[in-house]
């Protein structure tokens, strides 16, 4: 089948290759000429793993084509998916301003009828807004098709091609039936294609990633709790995630979630039920609890340096909102550099992927590191803030030798107390008892002890 993808963001890119990896010929538009000449030239304008090596593949067999032309686009595409990027107001509602400019161009320059797919995350009833809008700059029929995405940045690929589900939402069979056709090279007879209403299916993508955000939120208020009465909240997660009714996911504490899809989504759905007279207090609860946890680690630095940090020396390994990406959006490692620079501090940063996005963000602000140990010279303590895979089992020798103290702070708590116990560390993590290291032992426990009498 012939497909158009509108926006070669990170959906965009995502579904287009994968359409395309399974034989369709699709066509991906975009306004950003530069984008387009990378693409063209086999070159992915983000990082997700395996999404470069099917880009150029497809593109050498010649299912896979990048342009700037709106109206080849328009005319190229039986079925166009808009994949167009839905960024928050100020206000928290979601901007429609991107997706509707890209329905109108569409629509203008549509030579028959067209299938058209939203896949951007919008609120209920921007399909109906959509359709009018496409109806009122086109002669010919529009049925619009709502397909909200379900990907999670870094395993993007994977998610498309083995899916847990697919959500078709339109009233009009004919069309589902088209969609789901396109989706049956990825979906084995036990992995649901569900058709459903429109508008229930763009409420189905806010419900589900506001859940999961509050699951994120809950734990991380558990851990700050248990931080305070003196418990581990590993041994309360364990407690918690086998009972089967709860289970294990996103129940992992750490400095708060961030990136292009939960915090916005969150917001956005708060937003419209603000819009229809409902106090959606849960949801902003769930936001409010996230923005300070990403300042709760801070509170550890405070104690431990006070509240001035001139002169002192910060390592950050993580600046990307979780690994396997280079997105650097909402990320809580942000909140936690800016919090250190506003207290006077320098800071050294390294990232697998987020440097060359963190670089446009801070210039000169901060130094870059060549790799996680380069990072570490002269500092004052390391920060460790997104779980990449490398940070997970360092060489904590080195570490110890290179730091002016054995300090860290582990925002994504991926040591073992004892390990770090063992090692001789001064370690803060999310909801488990700090580790005084043994040059600082006595002394703490003389600031403790003094504390409680």
């Amino acid at each position: 089948m012939k497909i158009t993808i509108v926006g070669t963001g990170y959906v965009g890119l995502v579904t287009g290759t994968c359409f395309a990896d399974c034989g369709n010929h699709v066509c991906c538009l975009d306004i950003d000429p530069t984008k387009i000449a990378l693409l063209n030239a086999g070159k992915c304008t983000i990082y997700e793993p395996g999404l470069e090596e099917l880009i150029l593949q497809n593109s050498r067999a010649g299912r896979l084509t990048f342009t700037t032309d709106v109206n080849h686009a328009a005319r190229h595409g039986e079925v166009i998916f808009l994949c167009v990027g839905t960024p928050p107001s100020p206000d928290g509602s979601a901007d429609l301003s991107g997706i509707e400019a890209a329905a109108k161009s569409i629509a203008e320059h549509m030579p028959d009828s067209r299938i058209v797919v939203i896949k951007s995350t919008v609120p209920v009833g921007t399909g109906d807004r959509i359709e009018t809008l496409m109806r009122n700059h086109t002669k010919h029929r529009v049925e619009l098709v709502s397909n909200p995405e379900f990907l999670k940045e870094g395993a993007a690929v994977r998610d498309f091609r083995m899916p847990d589900r697919v959500v078709i939402g339109t009233e009009c069979e004919e069309s589902a039936e088209v969609v789901r056709q396109l989706y049956l090279p990825f979906t084995p007879p036990r992995t649901p294609i569900l058709m459903i209403g429109r508008r229930a299916a763009e409420m189905s993508k806010y419900a589900a990633n506001s859940y999961l955000a509050m699951r994120i939120s809950f734990i991380n208020e558990i851990a700050n709790i248990c931080e305070r009465v003196g418990v581990d909240i590993d041994e309360v997660k364990s407690g918690m995630a086998t009972d089967a009714r709860i289970g294990p996911h996103f129940l992992y504490p750490g400095v708060g979630y961030g990136g292009s899809c939960f915090p916005k989504d969150v917001q956005a759905l708060a937003a419209v039920s603000d819009s229809v007279d409902h106090d959606a207090r849960i949801l902003k609860a769930v936001h409010e609890t996230n923005e300070m946890q990403k300042c709760a680690m801070f509170d550890h630095v405070r104690s431990e340096f006070g509240s001035r940090l001139d002169g002192k020396r910060f390592a950050v390994w993580g600046v990307t909102f979780k690994s396997r990406t280079d997105d650097i959006r909402e990320s809580p490692a942000l909140t936690m550099v800016d919090l250190l620079l506003d207290a006077g501090a320098w800071v050294t940063a390294y990232d697998p992927q987020g440097l060359e996005n963190l670089a446009v963000k801070y210039a000169g602000r901060i130094h870059y590191a060549r790799d996680a140990y380069d990072a570490l010279a002269e500092a004052d303590a390391l920060m460790v803030l997104t779980d990449w895979d490398e940070f997970r089992s360092p060489d904590f020798d080195r570490i110890s030798a290179a730091l002016k103290r054995p300090i860290v702070f582990d925002g994504r708590n991926l040591y073992k107390t004892a390990w770090m116990r063992r090692h001789r560390f001064t370690y803060y993590s999310i909801g488990r008892p700090p580790v005084y290291g043994e040059r600082d032992g006595m002394s703490r426990a003389f600031e403790l002890e003094e504390t409680l009498s």
